[in-house]
């Protein structure tokens, strides 16, 4: 009985499912950054290692989150400044933040150039398949896991005080992650103007890490309102390239 009471008096008030149900979206929501770069990253791979290197690219984020949750007071604490530069206060959550951006603009930026130059000696996006070893992969995977892992836990703990809330909002979130993944990597392939899509998305995550890392708070409903729109227009534009087919098909 007090371990219900300690971990899951929540569940007697209305509050504690709205607090757990906004929470579980919010992760999700959060979840798509990461699960963009994961299926790009895996689709470089030979296709007998993609699905492997994206089940443990995102079971590693899912470890990853739930170490974190066992140190929520450590993860409070990297929001306070450790350094000043001209005036503006630097956390460790910051430095974390401003790395992954600039991972990320360095990793999408390579692979825009290496999709739109015909005289790049490297494969591309849409090459049969790439340089990259699954070693290679998860590695990257892990990187940008840390990351959005941190920024994930940050969110959550400044959203509701209950642990519990946090451990099945993020255990959800992963586990929609799972599902979606295959798919998403299989639409992408699919779908090759997706891919500069999806690229251009990694870029636009990644500027928003960085401004989030330097101080500048960007509203995610701005961000994701974009690529929604982006997303709508590339779909009008393949369904509109479908029904071209269609007709000329038909002649």
């Amino acid at each position: 009985m007090d371990f219900w009471q300690t971990y899951f008096s929540f569940a007697g008030t209305a509050e504690g499912w709205v607090a757990l149900a906004t929470l579980v979206a919010m992760e999700v929501v959060l979840g798509i950054d990461n699960l963009i770069f994961i299926s790009i990253l895996s689709n470089k791979l030979p296709e007998e290692h993609r699905a492997r290197a994206r089940r443990i690219g995102i079971g590693a984020a899912l470890i990853m989150r739930l170490l974190l949750l066992t140190t929520v007071s450590w993860i409070a604490q990297l929001t306070a400044p450790v350094f000043t530069v001209l005036g503006e206060g630097y956390s460790w959550r910051d430095i974390i933040l401003l790395a992954g951006g600039l991972f990320l603009v360095w990793k999408a930026t390579k692979e825009i150039h290496h999709s739109v130059d015909p005289d790049d000696s490297k494969e591309n996006m849409m090459g049969q398949t790439a340089t990259l070893t699954v070693g290679g992969a998860v590695f990257q995977i892990l990187l940008l896991d840390l990351v959005f892992s941190v920024d994930s836990i940050i969110t959550a703990v400044g959203m509701t005080d209950h642990i519990a809330i946090m451990y099945i909002a993020v255990i959800v979130a992963v586990l929609v992650m799972l599902l979606a993944a295959d798919p998403l990597a299989r639409f992408i392939q699919a779908n090759p103007t997706i891919v500069m899509l999806a690229l251009g998305f990694l870029l636009m995550i990644g500027m928003t890490l960085i401004a989030e890392g330097m101080g500048f708070h960007v509203p995610k409903g701005y961000v994701y309102a974009a690529m929604g729109f982006s997303a709508l227009v590339e779909l009008l534009n393949m369904m509109a390239r479908r029904a071209r087919k269609k007709k000329q098909a038909g002649h």
